[in-house]
């Protein structure tokens, strides 16, 4: 049974002291009964949601991160792409700003309806806008407080789609918009730290770039710096229904993205940098 739709805000906010702001744009589950009731029995599952990655990511609070996390599915509106549905792979298919259907294909509308422009504009007002407003004004209270600001993006994805991918997808994907979104010797920092670890796999921009948050709020010219992490989630969690946490696999992944972090705001921390 579906809630109100007035009862659950687009997003929820935790302030933290230091230069950090995690977001989680993909983690939200909520369907409200004003879309809920026009999708197909697959859409039920929100088998492309990023599962657990606040659990996941339980640590950074530790490191005085400010957290934006998703309340919505990204079935309803997906605040991760262009408000006008531009393709940001242009060649590549890709899901659309309010999906049709899942990563693997399968309609998310009973009998073919999608919603028409003025629902996606709803959604829009009601959900995007409010989510990159937040992304916006924390970032600037950041920049103000300390002279930059920190933007980590954390998304996670199946192992294998062969609608967005060939064959299996890398483990650890950095993406910085090809070192538009933040410092190229950010971006090789973590590169480094993160290819130590050779149990898994990683790459930097590689299939994944970084989506329109990093595109977006990223701007290294004014101390900025936005960086997405997409990682498979056969990582750290079941990929199939339920989607169950696995603690175990978790154990050996969270100390790579608290690198990962405390690398990134080394750099940013280091003495001499430039404050703006």
């Amino acid at each position: 049974m579906f809630l109100s739709e007035r009862t659950v805000p687009p997003y929820l906010y935790r302030r933290g002291p230091g230069p950090l702001i995690v977001s989680f744009p993909h983690v939200g589950t909520f369907i409200p009964h004003s879309v809920g009731r026009a999708l197909s029995e697959c859409a039920a599952r929100r088998p492309d949601t990023d599962w657990h990655l606040p659990r996941l990511y339980d640590f950074v609070h530790d490191l005085g991160a400010s957290t934006i996390v998703a309340t919505h599915s990204r079935y309803v509106v997906d605040v991760n792409r262009p408000p006008d549905g531009e393709n940001l792979y242009p060649g590549r298919d890709t899901p659309r700003l309010c999906p049709i259907d899942t990563f693997h294909s399968e309609p998310l509308y009973r009998g073919g309806i999608e919603p028409d422009a003025a629902e996606i504009a709803r959604r829009v007002v009601a959900i995007w806008k409010p989510y990159h407003r937040r992304l916006a004004s924390e970032i600037e209270r950041v920049r103000n407080a300390f002279g930059y600001a920190l933007l980590w993006d954390a998304h996670s994805i199946v192992a294998e789609a062969p609608r967005l991918f060939e064959g299996r997808l890398t483990d650890f994907n950095l993406g910085t918009a090809d070192n538009t979104s933040c410092d190229p010797e950010l971006a090789e920092r973590l590169r480094v730290a993160i290819a130590r670890h050779k149990t898994y796999t990683s790459v930097l921009n590689g299939r994944f770039k970084g989506g329109f948050i990093t595109r977006r709020h990223g701007d290294p010219a004014r101390n900025v710096h936005a960086i997405q992490l997409e990682m498979v989630e056969a990582t750290y969690m079941d990929e199939t229904s339920p989607y169950a946490f696995r603690p175990d696999l978790a154990a050996a992944v969270r100390p790579i993205l608290r690198e990962q972090l405390e690398t990134a705001l080394g750099w940013v921390n280091r003495p001499g940098a430039r404050r703006v």
